[in-house]
């Protein structure tokens, strides 16, 4: 989709959004054709009522790789959405996050070992990128020798470069059935091995499940890290406040989800005619829900255009909500909280570095910058 208006921008879209929820809340772009949703409540509807508002109709569907990502569960509607969901929830329960805890510590302390005496690094490439990678990887029993082109394939999927996407797909194909012929104690493994209703996952939809946990597990984390590095910049005094009080952790990556958040928007197609925001949108109609301007909308944050990092008031969106609320939620959480608790520790008085000019990821699914040099100590 192309966004005609001026004031819009991939690092700053705040602006766009303020105006477009105080004009045209709920407007059909004559470009695209899709029709935009930008206050709180209309992104929750659209995001939690998937009656109306589908995930399933609109996707490619077929054998193609490039399509395998729409036979995944973010693509899936219930009934079937929750027998899929159920498979893969298992790996992601509170438990289960908790028991990686020690080894996020682990890799963080060898990431940080790398740079700290330095003072400085690129925090994406040496911090935001690898952590969720490394982890991501290691559920899927995906081998160290392979993640280096993990990177180029996410980033891939987010900007629409089919060359990449289908790479990827191939990977995985292999390692598909390479478990079938040799399984493991890994989600792969576990995934095919499963069954839903009666039936095991076919290929393309194990290859939604790889390819959504891949690029999930690393952009929302990705961006999270570097975004919250980016709110302290433009605003020091509430890393200051964190410096000082780092029980205020916790609220300042919630915050940081809310203010900069790494997914800005989500895809659906009505079902049938709604009406939303005093719009009638016509059945088969795509709706683009913009989780940026819900999570700056003034009727629903106080201050909304202000981070505070103790932050209480009102429930951002930044995971979605309702039945496609993110399942890698409590684990984008934990790798945050653990690698910023290091880096509070550990690169003191952290900074962008000067003179740096941020180059966003050509997206307008997530929001974040391919590097991000800073220096510290």
């Amino acid at each position: 989709m192309t966004v005609s208006e001026p004031r819009y921008s991939l690092l700053d879209p705040f602006p766009w959004y303020a105006a477009m929820r105080e004009r045209s809340p709920v407007v059909r772009d004559p470009q695209s054709g899709m029709w935009l949703v930008f206050r709180y409540a209309d992104v929750q509807r659209v995001l939690s009522d998937w009656k109306n508002f589908s995930s399933e109709r609109g996707r490619p569907r077929g054998g193609n790789p490039e399509s395998a990502l729409s036979s995944s569960i973010i693509s899936t509607d219930p009934p079937r959405h929750r027998a899929l969901r159920a498979l893969v929830e298992q790996a992601f329960t509170p438990r289960q996050v908790r028991a990686l805890e020690p080894r996020i510590a682990e890799l963080v302390d060898e990431l940080l070992g790398k740079v700290e005496r330095t003072g400085r690094m690129d925090f994406v490439l040496d911090l935001a990128y690898p952590l969720p990678v490394i982890v991501i990887a290691e559920i899927l029993g995906i081998p160290a020798s392979d993640r280096d082109a993990f990177k180029r394939w996410s980033d891939a999927v987010v900007t629409g470069d089919m060359s990449g996407s289908r790479e990827m797909a191939a990977y995985f194909g292999r390692l598909i059935e390479r478990r079938r012929a040799d399984p493991g104690e890994d989600l792969i493994s576990g995934l095919i091995a499963a069954q839903v209703e009666g039936e095991h996952l076919s290929t393309q939809e194990l290859l939604g499940f790889c390819i959504l946990l891949l690029v999930a597990g690393n952009e929302t984390t990705t961006n999270l890290l570097a975004n919250t590095v980016l709110c302290w910049e433009d605003a020091p005094e509430a890393y200051g406040r964190v410096v000082e009080d780092q029980s205020l952790l916790s609220t300042t990556i919630e915050e940081s989800l809310r203010f900069r958040s790494p997914v800005q928007s989500m895809f659906r197609v009505t079902a049938q005619e709604v009406d939303l925001g005093g719009q009638t949108i016509p059945g088969g109609s795509p709706v683009l829900a913009w989780i940026g301007s819900a999570n700056r909308d003034e009727g629903q944050f106080g201050d909304a255009a202000t981070f505070d990092p103790a932050r209480t008031q009102g429930r951002h969106l930044a995971f979605g909500h309702g039945v496609h609320f993110c399942l890698g939620a409590p684990l984008a959480r934990l790798e945050a909280s653990v690698a910023l608790s290091a880096v509070l520790d550990r690169l003191p008085n952290l900074r962008v570095a000067p003179g740096t000019v941020l180059d966003p990821i050509p997206s307008q699914i997530v929001s974040g910058v391919k590097r991000l040099p800073v220096t510290f100590g």
